[in-house]
This record gives structure tokens, C-alpha cells and sequence, in this order.
């Protein structure tokens, strides 16, 4: 089934667009399929910078926002800032067919009410557990924010006409916790631009004089794991040290972590090389002998699929994780597990991967055979396009 010709507004806080790759998928595949996409929309700080642009025929609009610092006071200011803003870009685009809200934060929903009483269908597309996320991110337990954001949550899966889950877990947290019927819920699952991950020639040059290089790609924030990992390479230098790690990305904690990284005596081992150009994440990743996902068990890791661990896969590269169920159902085979939360495992398990070329080599095949076959992006897209085209059946969409 695929959707039938409207008008439809994607509203993102998290990320600028296309910089958001699942909502760029999204994005792309609705235009295809013959629908008008307008985007609201953070601008980016180094790309994504226009107020106003349109790419590859996807309307994009876009706001000013700084983003949180500090507790959850500054992430107030921030999610209000946005709420504003997404409200009066809104106000002047008109009518849509449907409004299609990305989370964080649960706050979206606001606008969608005011689109709903103009004709338009919702679909709120859960990109975390919010509440979840907040237990592992601020570790302030269940206080009275903590209530707010699940009462938050609720009246976004009451305002919903349909919910896009990124898997099974949340699928089902949105039909037991959400209240909706299962046929509200569809999987949509996240999964890598393949164009973005090719492989190119391995450059030894970038694994720092040492044979085998260990990378680590994502976002560096409370609940990413990347303390875990460093103190994971601090024990296992205490067994080898014919390794260089690199670290690529940013976020929260980045200046925490070189910190650390110096604290433990890892300076010499470990780069940080913040966002960096595709082509340069590509290069790395390519020369790359395995790729860490050292994302702890927490509330919001052990149900969520993590995009790093995807990507590593696409560029067939063997993975070492902590037991996370989600983890498991990403990468099976590509991917060996430490018990949760355990450092020396973690680190012991590299090892083993280092010594055993030929275990990396087929782990990596096994991954990318499954980022290219059952968790490639056309098996998404086609359930996106079925579930609109049952939002909007009569396809008479309000720009025609």
C-alpha cells in the first residue's frame, strides 16, 4: 500500500533538519510517495542554518534555539522557547492533512491540538521514552518533574490518531502504558543511510602507530555510556596496549569525558575528534576493528534501539555491547555482549575480538547482510506509507 497525495507537517525540537536522519527518511519517502512536506524545525549552529529553504522539494522552516545546559530548569527554557516558536511558524502555514510530532519533548502535542481543529490527523512519532529518559539522564528519581513528564506523555499518546514506534518495546509501552489499540501503532524502525556509510580504503595511518583501532560513534550525553567505555579501555591497557581509540561526536558531557579520559592515563590512547564531516566519520569507521556501543542498562538504554550500533553495522564492523534487549535485536550475531554495566567484561571482550580476525570479519558480514535485508530503510517506508494512506484513504488532500 502506498499513501495517497496531502499535505503534511513534520515538527522536530531535538534536531535541525536534514541533519535528523530518520526524519530526513521520513521526509524523502513522503515526497516520493507524492505528499507536500513542510518541516519546522531548530536551526543548526554550523549547518542547517537558513531560516527558510527548501531541499530536494521538502519545505523546510526554521527557528533560533539554545539549546539546555545544566539540570532540567534549562531544558524548560529551551522546550518553551521551541513550543513558541513551532506555534507561530505553524499558525502561518496553514492547513494540513496531517501533523506528524517527533519527541523529545512530549510537548509537541500542543500543536498538533491546534492543527486537529483545522482537519489534520496526528501521528506522534516516539523517538524516546521521555520519562524514561529523564530517570537516566538527571537520576532525580520519580519527583514531581518526573510526574509532569508522564502526564505529558499521556496526553500525547490521548491526542494521537496513530503512533510510530522505533520497535517492539515501545510498541508495546504505547499500547500498555499509552492506552492505544494495536492497530494504532505501527513500527517504523530506524535504520542507517546507506549512501552515508560506503566503505573506503582503511588508512592505518589513523589508528595512531598501533595495529588495531576501537571507535566510537554518537552522541555523548549522561546516559551514553561513554564514561563506561574509557574505564573499560583503562583496564584494558592495563592487559595491551596495541590500540588506539577514537571517539567521534559531541554533546552534554564531551568535556567531561576528555577529563576523564586524562584522569585515568588515557591520553595517549584516546582521541576526541568532536562532529566531524561524513567523509572523515567515514574514514574512520572503515579503518575501524571494532566499534564499542557502551550504552548502560538503564530504564530508557535497555528498550531503545541505538542508532550507533545500526550505522557500525552498515559499515560491517564487529561490535561490543553491553546486554541491552534492544541491543540484541539490532545487531544478533554482530555484536557480543558483556554482562550489563560490566567494565572488565567489556573490556575483555575487545580483547578477544582483536586476537580473532577472522570472528570480526564474519560478525561484520552477518551485520551488514542484516542493515541491508530486514532492517533496511524500504522495509520502514513501507509501513510510514501505509499507515498515512489509512490516516488519509480519500487522498483528497487539502493542497490539491
Amino acid at each position: 500500500m502506498s499513501a495517497l497525495p496531502g499535505r503534511a507537517l513534520i515538527l522536530v525540537e531535538n534536531l535541525s533538519v536534514p541533519f535528523d536522519r530518520r526524519v530526513w527518511q521520513e521526509c524523502t519517502t513522503l515526497r516520493d510517495a507524492g505528499w507536500e512536506v513542510h518541516v519546522i524545525c531548530p536551526q543548526g549552529t554550523k549547518r542547517d542554518t537558513e531560516r527558510e529553504t527548501i531541499i530536494d522539494g521538502v519545505r523546510i522552516h526554521r527557528y533560533p534555539l539554545k539549546a539546555a545546559t545544566g539540570g532540567p530548569a534549562g531544558y524548560l527554557q529551551e522546550y518553551g522557547t521551541a513550543l513558541w516558536h513551532t506555534f507561530r511558524i505553524a499558525r502561518r502555514l496553514g492547513r494540513f492533512d496531517i501533523v506528524h510530532a517527533c519527541n523529545p519533548p512530549d510537548l509537541l502535542f500542543l500543536v498538533a491540538l491546534m492543527l486537529k481543529r483545522r482537519g489534520a490527523k496526528f501521528v506522534f512519532d516516539q523517538h524516546d521514552l521521555v520519562p524514561e529518559l529523564y530517570l537516566s539522564r538527571f537520576d532525580r528519581g520519580e519527583d514531581l518533574l518526573y510526574r509532569g513528564v508522564c502526564a505529558l506523555e499521556r496526553a500525547t499518546y490521548r491526542a494521537a490518531d496513530l503512533v510510530i514506534a522505533t520497535n517492539e518495546s515501545y510498541r508495546r509501552i504505547a499500547i500498555s502504558r499509552g492506552g492505544k489499540r494495536p492497530e494504532e501503532v505501527h513500527v517504523v524502525r530506524s535504520a542507517p543511510a546507506v549512501e552515508r556509510f560506503r566503505q573506503v580504503r582503511p588508512e592505518p595511518e589513523l589508528k595512531g602507530g598501533k595495529p588495531y583501532l576501537l571507535c566510537y560513534l554518537g552522541v555523548m550525553g549522561p546516559q551514553d555510556g561513554v564514561d563506561y567505555a574509557l574505564r573499560a579501555l583503562a583496564l584494558l591497557k592495563e592487559r595491551r596496549t596495541d590500540w588506539h581509540a577514537v571517539f567521534v561526536g559531541s554533546g552534554d558531557t564531551f568535556d567531561a569525558m576528555v577529563q576523564l579520559s586524562a584522569k585515568l592515563g588515557l591520553t595517549e590512547y584516546v582521541e576526541f575528534t568532536g562532529r566531524i564531516p561524513d567523509e572523515d566519520l567515514v574514514r574512520y569507521l572503515s579503518t575501524a576493528d571494532v566499534c564499542l556501543s557502551p550504552d548502560p542498562r538503564n530504564p530508557l538504554n535497555d528498550v531503545s534501539t541505538m542508532n550507533k550500533i545500526m550505522e557500525y553495522m552498515a559499515m560491517a564492523k564487529p561490535i561490543v555491547s553491553f546486554d541491552l534487549k534492544e541491543a540484541r535485536v539490532s545487531a544478533g550475531e554482530a555484536a557480543v555482549y558483556a554482562p550489563a554495566n560490566d567494565e572488565a567484561a567489556f573490556a575483555g571482550l575487545i580483547g578477544k575480538l582483536l586476537d580473532n580476525p577472522e570472528e570480526r570479519a564474519r560478525m561484520g558480514k552477518l551485520g551488514q547482510a542484516r542493515v541491508e535485508g530486514p532492517l533496511a530503510w524500504r522495509e520502514s517506508a513501507r509501513v510510514l506509507l501505509a499507515a498515512y494512506a489509512g490516516l488519509n484513504p480519500s487522498g483528497t488532500g487539502m493542497s490539491q
